[in-house]
């Protein structure tokens, strides 16, 4: 059965956006479900549904039906994990390479989530579905780092939050193809689809904002250490804008050249830093991380 909740609009909350509205009421609950409840046509203002973007006025009544919770699909493995830090809101986890995130269709098995809900048992937020139980972000299969892990709901929508906001430290290191002449490079160009490959991003007009601060850590001969700085978070950020400037990262099976010399299981990219405000004691925390052996190999072959 569905929960039904019910709201009425007093005079001070006249204004705001519908989904706005409700996130303030419902607070365990992300804005990014609340819309797609009511996209799912699950609200309805005075009988009647609306948009998300919908203003609301004093005494509207507004209904949400809440989905009754999935069971989890997802099976707790007893999966080995580099934990960096925990407490009762947070977990780090230092991510190897070659580890999927979150389970797929298909997939359900040998994901972080399934190593995090063993670990975790019940202590996860629930707001991403059963698929990624506390993940706030992600990183992709073949880069290795630092994750953040929400284990209740408030600390999830606060770490989601102050992703939005860009307040979070996110600092990755690479190693690129040619040699970096500028010391830093910031790149701003938007991120969409590949027009003419839906499996890739691009650098499109009609992209969403998208900002990467990149900075030289050591040159060498036809190679470059780089350290680059999230401003935003789209999928494949640093790999897109490091191609926008011809420096493709090295192993790269999406956007960089086929033939390397070095055996690599996907691209030198490493979430090497990560910082935010915790969720509770509202104090800022900074976690870094060693470069993984894959990482050091390559480095001690380019010198």
């Amino acid at each position: 059965m569905e929960e039904v909740r019910e709201f009425l609009v007093l005079e001070d909350e006249e204004g705001d956006r519908l989904d706005v509205y409700l996130s303030s009421q419902l607070g365990d609950m992300s804005r990014s479900y609340i819309q797609r409840i009511i996209k799912d046509k699950k609200v309805k203002v005075n009988n009647k549904e609306e948009k998300a973007k919908y203003l609301v006025k004093e005494e509207d009544k507004v209904v949400i039906e809440i989905p009754k919770p999935k069971i989890l699909e997802v099976t707790p493995q007893d999966i080995p994990i580099d934990i960096v830090y925990e407490d009762n809101d947070v977990l780090i986890i230092n991510k190897q390479q070659d580890m999927v995130v979150h389970p797929a269709p298909g997939n359900y098995e040998n994901t972080l989530v399934n190593a995090i809900l063993y670990h975790c048992k019940d202590k996860l937020s629930s707001i991403n579905g059963i698929i990624r139980p506390g993940i706030v972000h992600r990183i992709d299969k073949d880069t290795s780092g630092l994750l953040m892990i929400a284990k209740n709901n408030n600390a999830h929508n606060s770490l989601a939050e102050q992703l939005k906001d860009h307040s979070i430290t996110r600092e990755y290191e690479f190693i690129c193809h040619g040699v970096v002449k500028d010391d830093k490079i910031t790149v701003n160009k938007p991120i969409g689809r590949n027009p003419k490959d839906r499996l890739k991003m691009a650098v499109v007009k009609d992209g969403k904002n998208a900002v990467t601060h990149f900075e030289v850590v050591r040159r060498y001969e036809n190679f470059t250490h780089m350290r680059a700085r999230l401003e935003t978070g789209r999928t494949h950020q640093i790999r897109v804008h490091a191609l926008s400037i011809n420096h493709p990262l090295l192993g790269d099976p999406i956007y960089g050249p086929k033939n390397i010399k070095f055996k690599l299981n996907g691209q030198t990219l490493h979430a090497k830093k990560i910082g935010f405000i915790h969720p509770t004691t509202k104090k800022y925390i900074e976690f870094d991380s060693e470069l993984p052996d894959y990482f050091q190999d390559i480095i001690s072959k380019l010198k």
